[in-house]
């Protein structure tokens, strides 16, 4: 008898977009399961394209939405049943944000677009990898056509001003939701999604070769930071600490690689605490220079924090990439990150407005090299076991094959 494992349906891969620079856990969550044998279409909506491990990335045409506004009048009338359920909702609840009202309208309008050549073409299984455009897409297809689904929900889909706009109707139907954090787990349960239809399986890491060595002395300290420059990411508090450090008489040189809507702040504020000559903003780093970076790097500074909107990180991919790197972290225990740093176990923590206790924690990664030894073993054991991609890829083939069975 064939293993179940071994019986994986195509997967029809829903991205809002794909590849994309700044999502590269993504990508090598596909490239594994590629390797692993599984047939993967993939369909990218906003932008992305072109080839992908050998699998060609069918780009949505947005100018094909132009035909949204004669077919959707003619399918809410044919197929009330369906559409009736998003036009209720239009007139009955208030999106979370203009963003994602967005991202649900083009995952509407691909279901409308796509709906009768997947009607006459079936997907064996679907997968949307985010709860916005990708699952709204899946949930309108599966009601139109009944193509089974599953649907990825991660810190952004349920967090940020309170979920996505149809959360509950799309994970409800799914045969199965990924999250890849014990917290988004424990969030989509509140949220009544059954645990047995609830997979916990991190994002991975094609595991490198060993761990760098430590740099003895680390006089000055390199400190390092990879982050999209948004308000979650808590880089205003970030650039306090370094005035901090700077007081406190400790030698250090800081790099901040990422771009965002909060460049023109942070770049204001780093003149305005007069950093510039050991804090810089090189901006976006490919996966080349984000290499290049941790190579150099003792220390990560994570500073996540929960923004306003409620929007926070999830388990941040650069952790375990310092991790496995050998790059010391230090890291706010707000979010998910405490499933992967440990205090004094796997990395050092402290609460992102104390500067102080910053400081403490930033000299004793500085001159206990017996810590920072330790740190480092501890900390590369964790992401081998936890974080290898093609491993945590074997684990959602397995999910696929159990939904398709």
């Amino acid at each position: 008898m064939t293993p179940v494992s071994a019986r994986v349906p195509a997967i029809t891969y829903f991205f809002t977009t794909f590849p994309k620079a700044t999502e590269t856990f993504l990508q090598r969550e596909v490239a594994a399961l590629v390797q692993l044998g599984v047939e993967v279409e993939i369909h990218s909506f906003y932008g992305g394209g072109g080839d992908f491990q050998g699998v060609a990335v069918r780009r949505f045409s947005l100018w094909r939405l132009w035909h949204v506004l004669w077919l959707i009048p003619w399918l809410a009338l044919t197929r009330w049943d369906v559409f009736g359920i998003v036009g209720r909702g239009l007139l009955t609840r208030r999106p979370p944000g203009w963003l994602n009202f967005w991202e649900n309208m083009l995952g509407a309008g691909f279901a409308a677009l796509h709906y009768q050549a997947f009607s006459r073409r079936p997907p064996a299984h679907i997968h949307a990898a985010w709860s916005a455009a990708p699952a709204t897409a899946a949930w309108i297809l599966h009601r139109l056509n009944g193509h089974p689904y599953s649907a990825g929900a991660h810190a952004y889909d349920i967090f940020d001003r309170g979920g996505d706009w149809w959360l509950d109707e799309k994970l409800a139907e799914a045969r199965f939701v990924h999250t890849s954090t014990q917290m988004g787990a424990q969030a989509l349960l509140a949220r009544g999604v059954a645990p047995e239809r609830l997979k916990v399986i991190r994002r991975g890491l094609d595991i490198g070769p060993p761990a760098k060595p430590l740099r003895s002395p680390r006089r000055p300290l390199r400190v390092v930071c990879l982050a999209r420059l948004v308000e979650k990411k808590g880089l205003r508090r970030q650039l306090h600490i370094y005035a901090a450090l700077r007081e406190a008489g400790l030698a250090f040189e800081a790099r901040i690689y990422g771009e965002g809507p909060e460049r023109a702040a942070l770049e204001r504020l780093r003149y305005e605490l007069n950093l510039t000559a050991c804090v810089s903003l090189p901006g976006h780093a490919s996966p080349v220079e984000v290499t290049a970076a941790l190579a150099w790097a003792d220390v990560l500074f994570h500073t996540g924090v929960v923004a306003v909107s409620g929007d926070r990180d999830g388990l941040p991919n650069v952790i375990p990439e310092a991790m496995a790197a050998g790059v010391l972290v230090l890291t706010s225990p707000v979010a998910a990150t405490g499933e992967e740093i440990t205090d004094g176990e796997t990395g050092l923590v402290a609460a992102v407005d104390d500067a102080a206790a910053w400081v403490r924690a930033a000299i004793r990664l500085s001159e206990d090299d017996e810590l920072a030894r330790a740190l480092q073993a501890r900390a590369r054991a964790w992401v081998e076991r936890e974080f290898d991609a093609r491993r945590n890829a074997t684990r959602l083939r397995q999910a696929f094959a159990e939904a398709g069975s």
